[in-house]
Parts: C-alpha cells; sequence; structure tokens
C-alpha cells in the first residue's frame, strides 16, 4: 500500500504501537482510512496498540485483506 519494501520510522524512546503507527499514518495518510482494522506484529506476535516498543524491534503492519 505504501509502494516500498521497507519504512524506517523514527520513535522516540518509550513510543508504544500507537506512536508508532501514529507516524505512519502521518508519512502515509492514505493509509490512515484502515488504521481501526490493520493488524501489527511485533517480530512473529501479534500486539496491541499500548504495547511498548524495545530497540531494535521490526514491526509489520498488516491492512485489511479483500476477497477470499
Amino acid at each position: 500500500m505504501t509502494h516500498c519494501d521497507d519504512v524506517v520510522v523514527a520513535v522516540s524512546s518509550g513510543a508504544t504501537i500507537a506512536d508508532l503507527k501514529a507516524a505512519v499514518f502521518e508519512k502515509f495518510p492514505k493509509l490512515s482510512a484502515v488504521q481501526n482494522s490493520m493488524l501489527v506484529a511485533v517480530g512473529v506476535d501479534y500486539q496491541t496498540a499500548d504495547y511498548v516498543l524495545n530497540e531494535g524491534d521490526e514491526v509489520s503492519l498488516f491492512p485489511p485483506v479483500q476477497g477470499g
């Protein structure tokens, strides 16, 4: 959806997934339409918006999939 393979977004120490998503949506405003249905994984585990990120965490955002 962003038309690129990787996106790097800097967040401050103690940032949560909600903070990261806000930074991503600021960079890619078209994604904000799907923000409420987007799944977020840190490593291989799905996490909630209040999860506190750690240095080096790799976060994957999964927009909703249409079709079947």
